[in-house]
């Protein structure tokens, strides 16, 4: 049995979409891209823009928090850009080689992780930006507010929606 994809699940596709496995995993694997494809762009901005940060001359007026939540909004944007693209690279070296049941659960998994780590950089991002422009308080509460609003609609959301199937 498929850890990622119950036997119910195998039989369901089977069924209402007269799927193969095969078939199955390059429509998982498509959709898989086709979403990364949404990530990679945004979270590739993100990065470059952070790593212009330090070169701004109003950079040196951050707080040494500031700073600290910066550079781990860095490590978490960086992080997830390698995640997010992660899964191109792991293609072209295993294209040709039968391998797309392995490719497909690693690659659902770092999309996962990288989604998370670009949630965390979005909410450093929030932290940062408000941290600045209105002070740390305000900071800490954009932060926590990102992350709430983050967390509702790409996890908890979505796990609710698979409890209605249950």
């Amino acid at each position: 049995m498929d850890v990622d994809h119950p036997e119910s699940d195998q039989r369901w596709n089977a069924a209402a979409r007269s799927e193969t496995e095969a078939e199955r995993l390059d429509r998982n694997w498509s959709n898989l891209l086709q979403e990364l494809r949404v990530t990679q762009t945004g979270v590739q901005l993100l990065t470059g823009f952070l790593l212009t940060l330090p070169f701004q001359n109003r950079f040196t007026t951050l707080s040494s928090e500031l700073r600290a939540v910066y550079l781990a909004t860095v490590i978490c944007s960086l992080a997830a850009t390698v995640l997010l693209v992660a899964p191109v690279g792991m293609h072209r070296l295993l294209f040709r080689r039968h391998k797309l049941r392995p490719l497909v659960a690693i690659a659902h998994r770092f999309a996962f992780c990288g989604l998370l780590l670009l949630g965390a950089a979005l909410t450093g991002v929030a932290i940062v930006v408000f941290g600045t422009v209105l002070g740390e308080d305000a900071g800490v509460l954009a932060g926590i507010v990102t992350a709430a609003v983050m967390l509702a609609a790409w996890v908890a959301f979505p796990l609710w929606m698979r409890r209605l199937d249950s």
